[in-house]
């Protein structure tokens, strides 16, 4: 890949602050060509709209808007994608994902990796930080996001 993983991080690390700005979980993500041209970015806005299943990847993906095929693509994620993100790229048959961060979860992205999609794994320090803060001021949001609280 030509483009520079971490500049292209960049636009999805913005969705991530603006996430948080407003209440939310954050993590970010944009949908870029392979050219580099931006087609979405977005999200996490589960607790902004209610809606369970607007994870930042899904938003990106919506905010890009009808393509023909996503096989000249690149996800760009602030934070490895869960299974339901991680089935939307292979659902799409998005061959490039670009992560911020795995220390503080760990979704789907061997898996993708095991079915063929080019996973490039930042270990973003700004990410990791954002992440490990939000988790620890609040557990409770971020449990019930990852579908795990009781």
């Amino acid at each position: 890949m030509d483009l520079d993983p971490a500049q292209l991080l960049t636009v999805a690390r913005e969705e991530a602050l603006l996430g948080k700005s407003e209440g939310g979980v954050p993590i970010g993500a944009a949908l870029f060509t392979v050219d580099g041209e931006l087609l979405g970015r977005g999200h996490n806005r589960r607790v902004q709209d209610g809606d369970p299943s607007m994870h930042a990847e899904t938003a990106a993906f919506r905010n890009a808007g009808r393509r023909p095929h996503y096989r000249d693509t690149i996800m760009v994620t602030t934070l490895s994608p869960c299974w339901y993100c991680s089935g939307l790229v292979r659902q799409f048959a998005i061959p490039h994902v670009v992560i911020g961060e795995s220390r503080t979860f760990t979704g789907g992205h061997e898996w993708l990796a095991e079915h063929g999609v080019t996973v490039t794994l930042l270990d973003d320090p700004e990410c990791v930080k954002l992440m490990t803060e939000f988790i620890a001021e609040h557990p409770e949001l971020w449990f019930e996001d990852i579908g795990t609280s009781s």
